[in-house]
Order: structure tokens, then sequence, then C-alpha cells
């Protein structure tokens, strides 16, 4: 019998620009949906930070509206999943709940020194072999070193067990169960820069490395597990937390990719490509990330990851920064409306560069702009760098794992977008699976959570059931496809630093 008596998930998908809750039936079909914009905040260049208040009071305000919407009650409900941003930091009172400082969030670029300084120091070898990440400030340790240090007290009062640590997942965990629960799971852990993807545990030798003391850390626990029950005045009555991942996990998990070679690939605030590598962590030649795809009873599954910082944020940057649209959704008609980009790429480096260039100082640009360059060609070039940028991550996961693919998965925002698919397509080489369910993610939290409750018997009629609304062929010939992806490289090496340049 499911552990919240109910035939319904609740699904959290806590996002870098937005807090949703979506009702799904116990068939993976989203009944109703609620979504409260996340605002940013960017006290200094390269810093990037969220008010916790903000993420939890809007996710608990749009879990209550997901629910009113979808005419049900706690009652209805098997469970509640979580899936959220990854690696974006916070710290908070043990007692009080009070969160030490904002939210320094995965775009962050400020530990960035504090990174070249333990690169200096030859720990980069230790952390890619024990967390199958590379030493950059996109992770969460430098981050808590940062509080730590930077926070008056934090680390006197870190070191005695005053203070809890945790990724997103862990901060609403604790707020939904009113402290009672401090913990994580396994895709979140391992997004931390402390945690031995081999072995499943917390690493000494790396939190004495960061200088961080263990009292501070959350217990992990499998993506499907019992996370104990928010308290019954939140959401009307008790409802058992019974799966949690990280939002890139939880897509894979979503988009059916539960066996070694399959590919999926999310855009939304950036950009990211997993591919499942089966049972061992496969160490990466070409600056991708290792990391846990899912665990479940115990046993870890493994992926290769490529990371782009900036996807979505193109598109808004056009409309916000710019002024050059009113909508995202204009951005497919004024795309079409021109034969080409007229040589102009625009490399959307705002915080850096992402896989596999790893490129913390690199900085955006639009290049190859003349007086007759039109608007149109630049939010072309804005849309056709995701390809691109695609493109690079996939070569190197042919290079890693000795096979290119035979066809992608594709969710998030921008793929709503039929241009930005086909010229996936084209770009990649690869035929692109747009799937009938575009909410993977927090699909991917409702399936784990339905695991974890028993509604779900297991993740393979998940699979059995999923489906394709649209497959993109690649259609673009070979010799344009190469003149075009020499400029892309040439813009490239523009931004690099000189660093990254060699």
């Amino acid at each position: 019998m499911p552990a919240g008596g109910g035939r319904l998930i609740l699904a959290i998908d806590q996002g870098t620009t937005s807090s949703r809750a979506i009702l799904f039936d116990e068939e993976g079909r989203p009944l109703a949906t609620a979504q409260k914009a996340l605002p940013q905040h960017f006290p200094a260049d390269g810093w990037v930070e969220h008010d916790p208040l903000d993420i939890w009071n809007d996710t608990l305000a749009v879990c209550r509206e997901a629910l009113a919407r979808g005419r049900a009650t706690a009652a209805d409900l098997a469970a509640i999943g979580i899936t959220n941003q990854r690696e974006t930091t916070l710290l908070w009172d043990r007692q009080s709940g009070a969160p030490v400082h904002r939210a320094i969030v995965w775009q962050d670029r400020r530990t960035a020194p504090a990174c070249r300084r333990l690169d200096g120091k030859g720990a980069g070898p230790l952390i890619a072999e024990r967390t199958g990440l590379l030493l950059d400030p996109y992770f969460s340790a430098t981050k808590i070193a940062w509080l730590l240090d930077n926070v008056p007290g934090a680390r006197a009062r870190a070191e005695k067990g005053e203070l809890a640590f945790g990724t997103v997942d862990s901060w609403l965990l604790w707020n939904l169960t009113g402290g009672a629960v401090h913990a994580t799971d396994a895709t979140n852990a391992s997004r931390t820069m402390l945690f031995d993807i081999g072995s499943g545990a917390w690493d000494p030798q790396l939190l004495a490395l960061f200088r961080l003391p263990a009292e501070i850390l959350p217990e992990v626990k499998d993506c499907a597990a019992h996370f104990g029950e928010s308290l019954a005045h939140l959401l009307g009555a008790a409802v058992p937390i019974r799966g949690i991942a990280g939002d890139q996990q939880a897509a894979l998990v979503g988009q059916a990719c539960l066996k070694p070679g399959m590919v999926k690939s999310t855009y939304g605030t950036g950009c990211f490509a997993l591919a499942h590598m089966g049972g061992r962590p496969v160490a990466s030649r070409n600056r991708l990330l290792g990391t846990i795809a899912y665990q479940l009873d115990g046993e870890r599954s493994y992926a290769l990851e490529g990371a782009i910082f900036n996807a979505g944020t193109a598109v808004q940057w056009l409309r916000d920064g710019l002024g050059l649209i009113v909508r995202a959704a204009e951005t497919e008609a004024l795309a079409l409306s021109v034969a080409d980009s007229g040589g102009v790429y625009l490399v959307p480096a705002f915080t850096g560069l992402g896989a596999p260039w790893w490129d913390a100082n690199a900085r955006g640009a639009i290049l190859g702009i003349t007086r007759d360059t039109s608007r149109a060609q630049i939010v072309r070039a804005a849309l056709e760098a995701q390809a691109y940028q695609t493109r690079d991550l996939l070569d190197a996961m042919a290079q890693d794992s000795g096979r290119r693919l035979a066809a992608l998965r594709v969710d998030g925002g921008l793929v709503a977008n039929d241009f930005v698919c086909q010229m996936i397509a084209d770009i990649c080489e690869v035929a692109v699976e747009r799937p009938a369910v575009t909410e993977t993610t927090a699909l991917g939290a409702a399936m784990l959570a339905g695991l974890g409750s028993g509604l779900l018997p297991s993740l393979d009629r998940h699979a059995a059931r999923w489906r394709a609304e649209h497959r993109f062929e690649p259609a673009m010939p070979a010799d344009r496809r190469e003149s075009l992806l020499a400029g892309w490289r040439t813009a490239v090496r523009r931004v690099l630093s000189d660093a990254a340049r060699g």
C-alpha cells in the first residue's frame, strides 16, 4: 500500500529562476502546475545570490496552489518528491532555522581565487579522483568555506555544531519537516566536491582540505527513500517525502535514460547533458564531470556530465538586458525570418565557460557584427549557440565513452522552440527526441517518490511508457555544418582568458 494512502504525487521543482510544483497522477501525467519567479541578486561582478526565505516561502505557496488547481488535498497524495538547483549553498542555524546569509548560487564565481590557490597547491587530482569533479567555483565546497570565513562568527558556530549546511533540497526538507530531518540524497551530495562517489560517503580528507567541519553536513540517503513527513499544517495533512534528486539527475530519470549509453540534455538556465555510464565511475579525459546518476537500494549508477552555465539566460538577456524581444516565444519566428546569422556568433559566457573549457574568467561576447547586422540575426545567434555548446559536450562524451549516441533526448524550456531542436540535430549530427511530457525534471522527482512510496513498482515501468512527442532528424549539409562549427570555435577562442588559452 502506498505510504501516503493517496494515488497522486506532488513534485517540487525548485530551480534557479523559479519555484514550481506539479501534481502528477500515478501514470506520470501532469494534472496541475503552479510556478513563481525567483528573484536573483547580483551584489558584485560574478556574484549570484538567492534569498533562502524566498526559496522556502515560494515553494510552499506553489505546492498549495498546485493542489488547489488540481482540486486535490494532501490526503490524495502518496508522496512528495523534490528536485532542485544543485550546488547552490545554504547555511542556517539549527535552533532557529534562520539562514546566516543569502544562498550562494551555483553560477556564482566569487571563489575563483580560492580555487586557483588550491589548484596551485596540487589539490585538483585528489578532488577529481574522489569526486569526479573539477576544482571549480561551480561546486559547493568553496562556497561553504567562503560563508564560514566571511559571515561573522560562522566558523566558530559551525565547529560547535550550531549551523547546518545544505543544498536547496536539504533546505526545503528541513523546512517541510520543521527541522526534524537534515538530509540529502546521493546525487546532490555528489555535487559538493566533498563526497567520495566511489565509496558513497563524505570524505574526511576533502573536508580537511577545505577546512570544513563535519558537524554541518546532512545525512546522505538513496534517491528513493524515507525523508520524513511534512508538517501537517503546511498542506493540510502530513505527507511522506519519498524522493529527492538534483535537477539534472531527476531529468535523466524523467527521460527514462536508465541504460548505459543513453543521453539527455536539459536546456534551462544552463544546459546540462548527462550520459548514463552504468555501475562504475568513469574518469573523463575531456574535462567532463563524473557524477552519481542515481542511487537506489544502496546501489549507485553513474553518469558523465557536461555542464554549460548559460543557455536560457542568453534568451533572458536578449529580453531583459538588450530589449530585443518582449517574450521568449518570439525568438523562433525571428530566427526563421533570416537565412542565417550573417556570420554573427554569440558566446554566452556571462558567468564563465563550463565544459569542456572550464574557464571561470571567460566573459560573453557577440562577434562578427557589421553595420548590416539585424536584431533577428543576433537573436538567431543566441539560439544557435545552444547547438554549438551541445556539440562540444557530445564530442567530449564520445571520446570518453568510445561511441557516438544514436539519439539525444532533450527537455527544458528552450526545447519548445522547434528551431533550437532542429539546429541541435543539424549541428550535432544526431536525432533529437522531444518527450511527450516535457516537464521531465519534475517527472523524475515524481517517479522517484512513486518508487519510494510503493506507488511505482520499478523505474522500468516508467521507461516502458516514455514517449517522444517529436523527433528531429539531421538535415544540414556537412560542409555548411563544418563551416559553422569552425566559426564557433574561433569565437570561443576569442573569449577564453589568457590562462585557459594557454
